[in-house]
């Protein structure tokens, strides 16, 4: 159970990213952002009667920070989008937040097996290629001071999965409060420091409210995939699968052309999820 909550949580993520995408070319980039994530915090309000649990501090504290790098990544993520090349810091950035779970969990003492272990590499293989929009040339010419931001935003990715594995079972969804008003109040403050606007027009509405959906949904499945005893460097990997479901949704709605390392990297995804569901 804990495997499908995982891999259903990056098909989530994936077309929350998407449609975030689309608001964006509507609407200011940190005004998607903090607006999707206001949606998110009151559906997540909503729900919580019945899939909340009693969460001690230590919970709403890890919940809190676990907000706090989400929303830290995201502004250096966008940031780097700005000024650096996008088919170089989307790869890096993803495999990053692939790769921070899987050896926080292996040095945490996980014992995954020969298959998972297979699988979990393969699986950071996918992301890099299924995240490449111009081919693995543009990851060779990259520059060392373009690979900072990036790595950088792929950690906080990476940590704010850890980060929720550290709530406790009973706590339920109730630590995603504290981690979504933390970051809604770090974006609203990055942003009226930067002076950058937050209105969100009526066009773009909609598409934001459902990318805030589809991320707090997202969260709410990841955290239920750890709650439901699923190890971190299995979890953590199959959620850091989500570019898979952003590139064939952009590939089929916008009809947007793939590139062979991009087939290369759904292949090899799809091979992943079977070698990490394998027994033993």
């Amino acid at each position: 159970m804990a495997v499908v909550l995982a891999l259903t949580s990056a098909v989530v993520y994936g077309a929350a990213d998407f449609l975030g995408g689309l608001a964006s070319r509507r609407a200011p980039v940190f005004g998607v952002v903090a607006v999707s994530q206001v949606a998110g915090l009151a559906a997540l309000l909503v729900l919580l009667p019945w899939l909340g649990g009693p969460a001690s501090t230590a919970d709403l504290a890890w919940g809190a920070l676990a907000g706090l790098l989400g929303a830290t990544g995201l502004v250096v993520f966008f940031r780097a989008l700005s000024r650096g090349v996008m088919s170089v810091i989307a790869p890096v950035t993803a495999v990053t937040a692939a790769a921070v779970p899987v050896l926080v969990g292996l040095l945490g003492g996980e014992d995954v097996g020969p298959w998972a272990t297979a699988g979990i590499v393969l699986a950071l293989a996918a992301v890099v290629l299924v995240s490449a929009e111009r081919g693995l040339s543009a990851l060779r010419s990259a520059r060392p001071a373009s690979l900072t931001p990036a790595l950088v935003a792929g950690a906080a990715f990476g940590l704010f999965f850890v980060l929720l594995d550290r709530t406790t079972d009973d706590s339920g969804l109730t630590p995603l409060v504290a981690a979504r008003v933390a970051s809604v109040a770090l974006v609203v403050l990055v942003a009226l420091a930067g002076r950058r606007p937050l209105r969100v027009g009526r066009s773009a509405l909609p598409l934001v409210a459902l990318s805030g959906l589809g991320d707090m949904s997202a969260n709410a499945l990841f955290l239920l995939a750890t709650q439901q005893g699923g190890q971190l460097a299995v979890t953590g990997v199959l959620a850091s699968l989500y570019p898979v479901s952003t590139v064939v949704l952009a590939q089929l709605l916008l009809r947007e052309r793939l590139v062979g390392a991009q087939v290369a990297g759904l292949v090899a995804a799809g091979a992943a999820v079977v070698l990490i569901t394998l027994p033993g």
